[in-house]
């Protein structure tokens, strides 16, 4: 079996947002915008083919593969 690349940008950008849970303060802790850690993160989810957070209307909630993964 094949493991798919995963990009180290984009998992940086995961592990800050899991930490934050919030994709706003890992922008600012990474010095890019809330969209581009957005962006990260779901190219990563589409790569993997699994949600890692629960989008909440006041932040993030991790998933289960979003736990494993970390």
């Amino acid at each position: 079996m094949v493991r798919p690349y995963l990009p180290l940008n984009a998992l940086r950008t995961f592990e800050a947002s899991a930490r934050h849970l919030s994709f706003t303060r890992a922008g600012i802790e990474l010095a890019v915008t809330q969209a581009a850690v957005s962006q990260q993160v779901r190219s990563l989810e589409q790569r993997l083919g699994v949600q890692l957070f629960r989008r909440l209307p006041r932040g993030l909630k991790i998933t289960a593969e979003g736990e494993a993964l970390l």
